[in-house]
């Protein structure tokens, strides 16, 4: 493959220096995009870590010389200490040839002011984090005048996402591909669970219904089955379903589609008040609990009332009580700090029979998390970094890569990505049961136009398709590397 030498700079000055590698030359793949991320707080640095293992040439800008320190010490980016918003920083950090800039301060203003200068004295695009809910009815006109390629708010999008989960409440994860065609559900199979001790290849015979099992979460292990294993109680399935047919598997399983009708939702910050507008347009009866008291009449105004507001600390647990925890439908945990909320959901596990929600901020002890039994974990973070992740894929599919979308089903141990099929790949016009691929992948779903497939042996692959593949595999680029 052919490369390009990038050379590394060091200088200093009253408001800016650059923080590199200790080396002065580095090689930067020709498909790789020259991506600069204004902001190292939690949201970015999260994204610097995926753009880094995917290997784009990351460049960092903070105002905070130990943040920049800090994360080029952790990933191989390069890094400048200045404000995102100066024409001059951002030349320093190489505006002239970036292909992106992502723009996730804590600051919207400043986040926008720093596209709107990368667009004047570069061409790149940009995407801005912008997070006031205040310019939530002039997003549109924000981002035609600025010219975004795209806006994100972690606090939006984590509310979307659970409000998802609560529209399918026996769910602990929904990811939609193809268009909204096919979604890959995570699911926990409970105690005494007809799913427990059948074979993954009895499971279409078994219920009547079109299942496939693309991932596996069993004791701490992850891995793609194969048709003979045993499906166990406890284990933590990936499956891929189309249209309605997961509300169907789930009736024949016996677990229904129970309806929420009540959510009490601790904590009053960004995510509750987003959430709380998304499940009174649901028809759900929503409870709030904050010790802000400020922030509680905030809430109590912008809800008009709509929602119960309760100002006290949920750690008293005679305030969950007496607001009915007990016979809540759905109880989400999001203050702003990680063990609170884990207390609040394993509070609520004990003491009720409600979908859980907990939201957290560090997934650093996934292993200790996932074995809590919270349900539903949802990570803001995260969120955000899937999504831009997903239009870098996009952007790099114009360059070379046909991934049009990637979701990590399982953190850092599992992911799905959608190809786009090109008519002179070597997967077009034959068998899946004829094609030799790789160990640890599946090919999950495949989109011929509007019609989804659930593959199949017999299944093949046309020339325009979409196709889902998951895979424990790093490092997939193009349908063709599912192939040995």
């Amino acid at each position: 493959m052919l490369v390009k030498i990038t050379k590394m700079m060091y200088d200093e000055s009253d408001d800016w220096f650059h923080i590199g590698r200790p080396i002065f030359f580095y090689i930067t793949l020709e498909d790789s995009m020259k991506i600069i991320i204004v902001g190292c707080g939690k949201v970015g640095l999260a994204i610097v870590a995926q753009l880094s293992k995917e290997k784009h040439d990351v460049t960092i800008v903070d105002v905070n010389k130990q943040n920049v320190e800090t994360t080029t010490n952790l990933y191989d980016v390069f890094g400048v200490v200045g404000n995102g918003a100066s024409a001059q920083v951002l030349e320093q950090a190489g505006i002239a040839d970036a292909d992106l800039l992502i723009a996730m301060t804590g600051n919207d203003e400043l986040n926008m002011l720093s596209c709107l200068i990368a667009q004047k004295i570069g061409h790149c695009k940009t995407i801005s984090r912008i997070h006031n809910p205040e310019y939530n009815d002039e997003l549109n006109i924000i981002k035609e005048e600025l010219g975004l390629a795209m806006t994100v708010n972690s606090e939006q999008m984590a509310a979307e996402e659970i409000a998802r989960l609560i529209r399918f409440p026996s769910a602990q994860k929904i990811e939609s591909f193809a268009k909204g065609k096919v979604d890959i559900i995570k699911y926990k199979i409970p105690e005494n669970s007809k799913l427990d001790g059948c074979r993954v290849m009895d499971l279409a015979h078994r219920f009547l219904v079109k299942m496939l099992i693309c991932a596996v979460e069993h004791d701490n292990e992850v891995f793609i089955p194969n048709g003979e294993y045993v499906l166990h109680s406890g284990d933590l399935i990936s499956f891929i379903a189309t249209g309605g047919m997961a509300t169907e598997l789930f009736m024949k399983l016996g677990l229904g589609r129970r309806k929420i009708s009540t959510c009490m939702i601790v904590g009053g910050g960004g995510v509750s008040y987003y959430l709380a507008k998304l499940l009174l347009r649901m028809n759900v009866r929503v409870t709030i609990i904050d010790k802000n008291r400020d922030r509680c009449n905030f809430l109590s105004d912008e809800l008009d009332d709509e929602a119960i507001v309760i100002c006290g600390d949920a750690v008293d647990q005679s305030i969950l009580d007496e607001e009915g925890i007990r016979d809540m439908d759905a109880v989400c945990a999001m203050t702003n700090l990680d063990e609170t909320n884990i207390l609040l959901s394993l509070y609520a596990r004990e003491n009720s029979k409600a979908k859980l929600i907990t939201k957290v901020h560090r997934l650093n002890y996934g292993e200790i998390i996932s074995g809590l039994d919270l349900d539903s974990v949802i990570c803001p973070k995260n969120i955000v970094a899937d999504n831009i992740i997903q239009y870098v894929r996009a952007m790099q599919n114009s360059l070379g890569s046909n991934v049009e979308t990637l979701y990590k089903i399982i953190e850092d141990r599992a992911e799905a990505l959608e190809f786009y099929v090109k008519k002179d790949s070597p997967v077009v016009g034959i068998p899946l049961e004829n094609l030799e691929m790789k160990e640890d992948l599946i090919v999950a779903g495949i989109l011929h136009g509007r019609r989804a497939e659930i593959p199949h042996g017999k299944s093949i692959i046309r020339a325009g398709d979409s196709v889902v593949v998951v895979t424990t595999r790093e490092g997939l680029n193009d349908i063709s590397d599912i192939l040995k």
